[in-house]
């Protein structure tokens, strides 16, 4: 005859027997939907893009071999020299770099001091994004280093209006990265969509625009979904990126990107979507999968 602690034993064991297959059968069902959604072909509604810094340790050609196999279209975020080799893959560039070593994210256009030189190099680029066929070239305000916004603006758009007509006239949109200031780029003058966007309607052309990343502006000002919706008339490109830490967009993360990406298409956008989160895990392509699976709403 059993005692009651052995009776209560058996219990015991059974309801952790039951409750482990519960849970072992649950995490089956997320890994088998998790690879159904994998293999599943792309949309159809989004552009995808991936900026080539966040892989720097694997070659280009097999960056863009991989992305062309996972449906992506575009490789962004880099320099006229590679140009040659994305386009080997039938692969565009939904926004060409920025990479002087005078001239980046923290020397920008709200310095008047700095307009000649960038009007310079701003030029060649422009020249050469138009010759491949691309349309969208980053530029960057810079760090205000006491600067008032209000005068950021003004000096901005005093410097941008020297060269647009002539980006206008080589069809090349202009589009000026919104970054946080807050952890990544301290200082930096373009850090909420309001100042963006008043900067937009100063330089007054439909060849400046914003390049809108969703990992940064969460950052500074959040309201995600109601700011793109309330200024998508200004914004020419989005950047994904995991909050906190700009690793991968997925549950480990605060933003739900399948509302966020649905709000974007909602609006009419027509341009890019770009994954630019830093993979954490080892299989960083598996990473950029997900993520693209993520945005195909």
């Amino acid at each position: 005859m059993k005692t009651p602690s052995s009776r209560r034993d058996a219990i015991k064991k059974v309801a952790t027997m039951a409750m482990a297959s519960t849970v072992f059968s649950s995490l089956s069902e997320r890994v088998s939907a998790h690879e159904r959604a994998v293999d599943a072909p792309l949309k159809g509604k989004v552009n995808h893009s991936v900026c080539a810094w966040c892989y720097s340790g694997i070659p280009l050609e097999t960056l863009c071999e991989s992305a062309r196999d996972m449906g992506i279209r575009s490789i962004e975020i880099i320099s006229p020299e590679q140009f040659e080799t994305i386009k080997k893959y039938d692969l565009t560039c939904a926004m060409v770099g920025a990479q002087h070593r005078d001239w980046g994210i923290v020397r920008g256009w709200n310095r008047k001091e700095h307009h000649a030189g960038l009007g310079e190099y701003y030029r060649d680029l422009i020249d050469k994004t138009s010759a491949a066929g691309f349309t969208n070239l980053i530029c960057f305000s810079g760090n205000r280093n006491g600067l008032d916004d209000e005068q950021g603006i003004i000096n901005c758009a005093e410097g941008l209006k020297q060269i647009i007509g002539y980006a206008e006239k080589k069809k090349v949109t202009l589009v000026m990265e919104l970054l946080n200031s807050k952890v990544n780029h301290a200082d930096y003058q373009c850090d909420r969509t309001a100042w963006g966007v008043e900067l937009c309607k100063a330089v007054g052309s439909d060849n400046f625009k914003l390049l809108y990343d969703i990992y940064h502006m969460q950052i500074m000002e959040g309201d995600v979904i109601r700011t793109l919706q309330d200024n998508q008339k200004y914004i020419a490109h989005y950047h994904t990126g995991g909050v906190p830490g700009r690793n991968e967009i997925d549950e480990t993360q605060e933003l739900y990107y399948p509302a966020i990406i649905k709000a974007v298409v909602e609006t009419g956008f027509k341009g890019f979507v770009a994954q630019e989160f830093v993979p954490k895990r080892s299989d960083k392509l598996a990473s950029l999968r997900q993520g693209v699976q993520i945005c195909d709403v």
